[in-house]
């Protein structure tokens, strides 16, 4: 596993450590979930972005959708 070292300010690192303390985990702990979490929500807003730039991926009108999803059978 590979180490890593970044400077943070002090008032993050207590408030990483609140959370360490709260949580029963480690500083490294806190800091690795927080990096993997923020690496899944980029990549899930990349997905997204690259869905709405997607210009076969047709315009729905919101009219149209609520009129088809509230006609009755």
């Amino acid at each position: 596993m590979t180490q890593v070292s970044a400077r943070l300010s002090d008032d993050l690192v207590k408030s990483i450590d609140r959370a360490a303390k709260r949580m029963h985990r480690s500083r490294a702990d806190i800091i690795r979930l927080a990096i993997e979490y923020y690496l899944d929500d980029v990549e899930d807003l990349r997905g997204a972005v690259d869905r709405l730039s997607d210009p076969g991926d047709p315009i729905l009108d919101w009219r149209e959708v609520r009129r088809e999803l509230l006609a009755e059978d």
